[in-house]
Parts: C-alpha cells; structure tokens; sequence
C-alpha cells in the first residue's frame, strides 16, 4: 500500500482572471501561462471577469490580466497583475519604452507629433515619449483617445481626427498604446487617402504585426520572463523586483518609417505602399 509520504502532491491551480480572453495580448501571455504552469506540475483555472467563481474553488494563486481591479481576484491567495497599467503590474519599463520610440521617430525628421491611448489616463509610456520629444525642443502636439483597446476605436478616432485636421496642421507621426489601436489607426490614414503619411508605432508586438498587411513596428515584451516572474511569485514567495522581465526592445519594421523623397520605392506602412 501506498504511504502518504509517497503520493504526489497536488497539482498547483492558477486561476487565471480577464475581462476579454479574445484579446490577442491576453491570448499570448495564456499560452505561456499555461505551457510553463505544466512544467512545474501546476495547470490554469480561466475566469471571465469576476474571481467570484475562484473563490468557490480552492486555487494557491490568481493572475489578472488586462486592467482588472485587484478586488477581482479571490481572498485569501495572493495576486499579480499582467498586461495592465495598474502600478504593481509584471511589465516592461513603459517610461524607458516610450523614450525609446520618441527617439526613433525623431530619427525620421517628423515635426508633429502625436499619441493614441486607450484611456484618458495619462500613462508612464506616454510620459516618456513626451519627454523624449521634449529633449528636441518639440511638443507632443495631440493626444487622441480612442476610449478602448480595439482596432476598431482606433480607426474611429483616428479617421475623426483626420477629417478635422488641417492638412498642413496634420500629425506626421504616431505612437498607439497598443498594436490594436496602431492596426485601426493605419486602416484609417489608408482609407483617408489623399497623399496623407503618418509614421505610426505599436505596443506589444503581437503576431499580427509581422504580417506583410501592416509590417508595423513595435515595442516587443518578453512574454516569457514574464509570466516566470508571476510564477515565482505566486508559487514560491520569490521576487526579482530588477529583473529582465522589465526590459523590451523595439522590432523595427516598415510603418515608422518615412515618406520617400520622389523616384526612391518607399518602404513604408502607409498608404502610399498600400
């Protein structure tokens, strides 16, 4: 007979808790959440929304990805955040990111500049950016906010703004908080058409943007440091507060790039390639 001692121990269970599983962010960080989980005996518990259901369910750990306030997570089990803005959340610096990407649209000779957030909340990312821009002499000229993270709010603000911008008053360079919002963004200066270019640079560096239809660049995260760093966290107390999860780098590609001088072939993501 089998002696307690000699029997595995339990599988540990990870409830996982978003208000959005379709989101493509959300999608990558779960196939990693779960590949590595299987690696250390552990499996996942997926919540839609509310962690009201995980705490019908005995789970050692919870990880909320997306904006999901802490209270979304069971009691009693500790907690991290993923993908979200909150303060505490696994993530790369966004300051130094939008540092970054400031500096690389600067290299491209743009004189106006602009940024499309999710929120009106004014993000570290942001900041940067607005101080990189700031150490040129030049101002973040607009802010848009497209009032959610879809491609398709990015294309509403994006044409709107558009339409209402005076072609010699227009932005000529764009960084979208997210690739979804970069993607509609760029759907929209296409369909506006009229001989308008816009630099435009993603967040997250998600498959899509590799794709020949956008060729967008954007600011990659190690998905898998990550997702690690919440792991030791929730399963083994242990914290690497300056780890390399915090650190990205941009994946240059075509949409950042600029507007070809006559008789060169432009490589660009806007509509005149397209």
């Amino acid at each position: 007979m089998m002696n307690k001692s000699d029997q595995a121990a339990p599988a540990k269970r990870i409830a996982v808790i978003s208000a959005d599983f379709a989101q493509p962010q959300h999608g990558k960080m779960l196939n990693e959440i779960t590949r590595q989980l299987a690696l250390r005996g552990g499996v996942p518990l997926l919540f839609n929304d509310s962690g009201s259901l995980a705490e019908q369910m005995p789970v050692d750990g919870a990880i909320l990805l997306g904006d999901m306030p802490a209270e979304a997570a069971p009691v009693g089990v500790p907690a991290v955040h993923l993908c979200s803005t909150h303060a505490e959340s696994i993530g790369v610096d966004d300051y130094s990111a939008g540092v970054e990407i400031g500096r690389l649209l600067l290299s491209q000779h743009y004189q106006r500049f602009g940024y499309m957030s999710v929120s009106d909340l004014h993000s570290p990312r942001l900041a940067g950016y607005a101080a990189s821009l700031a150490t040129e002499g030049i101002r973040l000229d607009v802010v848009l906010t497209a009032g959610g993270s879809d491609r398709e709010l990015g294309w509403q603000a994006m044409t709107t703004y558009l339409k209402q911008a005076r072609a010699s008053e227009r932005i000529n360079a764009l960084f979208c908080e997210n690739d979804l919002l970069a993607f509609g963004a760029m759907q929209a200066i296409r369909d506006f058409g009229q001989g308008a270019h816009i630099g435009v640079v993603g967040f997250g560096d998600l498959d899509e943007a590799r794709a020949t239809t956008w060729h967008l660049t954007s600011w990659s995260q190690p998905c898998d440091l990550q997702v690690a760093e919440a792991l030791n966290r929730l399963l083994e107390e242990r914290t690497d507060i300056g780890g390399a999860w915090r650190e990205g780098q941009l994946q240059c590609r075509h949409s950042h790039l600029g507007k070809a001088k006559p008789g060169e072939m432009s490589q660009c993501g806007c509509a005149i390639r397209h």
